[in-house]
């Protein structure tokens, strides 16, 4: 081999020559230096590929995970032109308005509270209770309670870092009204409020006892009850026919706060359906005391979080929830239309079976339920080649078969999974 063949290319060359991959030309640089420096110019499409693939990339979720937290949680639509808006402005005066009124406004409507306000996630609203209302004092907390939940989030850890002071009270497995009654009466004590939280995904069965909302609220201190989820109403009057039966050990926040609860925080990318939030609605002397804590600028959303929550809040009180958001348009189907849509992608595929599944709400929500689904099955493992499809199909695997549960799949996205599914079956097995 002559000298002039075993050159490699120029750095720009091999980069000018994936453009197509639509990567920056930085990036492609990058990619192309590193192949030539690893004596192997051949491999930098491959590089190219393999990069795209670790940005965030729009998927079809098909493992029956409606909140599946590695995929996002609530799918979440939202467009808006790149226009300014009334963020912190207020019209009807031209001077400088409150970040929280817009929005606060309506989930206080929607939860029946006084007022609301929004932060970034759960965990941030949880926080901030803590910190506003409780700092340098006792907060009372069951046992059973003190939990840890997905992404290290551990009761005691919060409560440590927002300055309160934890108060164990009862057992793991049962909590009485009168384990709390006697915290607060104790010798010394300094309760400044009650905290009931949402176990999500951590369960104990058997011989259990637990304080609701409606006795705790006969207490002398303020009730938080975290309710995690963001279920707005255990009617669900949104939904067509009767509320789903998995959803009857959720708290709701129109119920907690009708029971007596003074704040409530939870999710909102969870059952709400919107994206990630958290929002404390309740009294407005406490849910003012948040606003008004140093923390709360540290941790509020910005403009195009708000206005996807905006419009969520809009479609529950125009009830066009399961018309317009898309996790309770998923719940809201019906088998018989499940099992219609799976024959119909079996047909066009040409692989698979319709075989009867069962999905999960996903994120710690309602744990240890599930709710009857439809799926197709293909006798083997195939998930590899699903998520090299363009946009990639998420399935599970069971006993070497590959599921693809459709409770969890937009029918807009049918198309793609008959794209992918027709691919695989062309594609060699492992």
């Amino acid at each position: 081999m002559s000298e002039t063949s075993a050159r490699p290319p120029s750095v720009d060359t091999l980069a000018r020559s994936l453009s197509e991959s639509g990567l920056p030309h930085p990036i492609l640089v990058d990619l192309a230096r590193q192949a030539i420096a690893d004596g192997d110019p051949g491999s930098a499409a491959a590089r190219a590929a393999a990069f795209s693939r670790t940005l965030l990339t729009p998927v079809v979720n098909a493992t029956g995970v409606l909140l599946h937290t590695n995929l996002g949680r609530a799918p979440v639509a939202h467009t808006q032109p790149a226009h300014a808006q009334t963020v912190e402005f207020d019209l009807a005066t031209g001077a400088r308005g409150s970040r929280q009124r817009a929005v606060g406004q309506l989930f206080a409507r929607l939860c029946g509270g006084e007022a609301a306000m929004i932060v970034n996630n759960n965990a941030s609203a949880v926080l901030l209770v803590l910190a506003a209302l409780a700092e340098g004092r006792e907060v009372a907390v069951s046992r059973g309670e003190s939990v840890e939940i997905g992404g290290a989030f551990r009761v005691p850890e919060v409560m440590e870092q927002s300055g309160a002071r934890l108060i164990d009270v009862g057992t793991t497995n049962r909590t009485r009204l009168s384990d709390y009654r006697r915290a607060i009466v104790r010798p010394g004590s300094d309760v400044a409020l009650v905290l009931k939280v949402h176990p999500s995904n951590y369960r104990v069965e058997g011989f259990v006892e637990d304080t609701p909302v409606g006795q705790l609220a006969t207490l002398d201190v303020p009730v938080v009850a975290d309710i995690g989820s963001g279920l707005i109403d255990a009617n669900v009057p949104w939904m067509h026919g009767a509320p789903p039966a998995w959803l009857g050990g959720d708290p709701a926040a129109v119920q907690t706060l009708a029971d007596g609860a003074d704040l409530i925080t939870f999710s909102g990318d969870k059952l709400l359906g919107g994206p990630q939030a958290g929002i404390i609605v309740g009294r407005a002397d406490l849910v003012e005391r948040c606003a008004d804590h140093p923390l709360a600028r540290a941790l509020r959303c910005g403009g195009l979080v708000l206005a996807a929550l905006q419009e969520v809040a809009l479609s529950y009180l125009h009830r066009t929830v399961t018309d317009e958001i898309a996790l309770w348009r998923m719940i809201d189907q019906s088998i018989e239309a499940l099992r219609a849509r799976a024959q119909r992608i079996v047909d066009a595929a040409g692989v698979g079976t319709v075989v009867e599944s069962e999905a999960v709400p996903g994120a710690g929500s309602s744990p240890g339920v599930t709710m009857p689904s439809i799926a197709i099955a293909v006798d083997r493992d195939v998930l590899d080649q699903l998520r090299a499809h363009a946009p990639p199909v998420i399935g599970r695997t069971r006993d070497g078969r590959t599921y693809l549960d459709l409770r969890s799949v937009d029918s807009a996205d049918d198309g793609v999974v008959i794209s992918a599914l027709s691919a695989s079956a062309n594609s060699p097995a492992p």
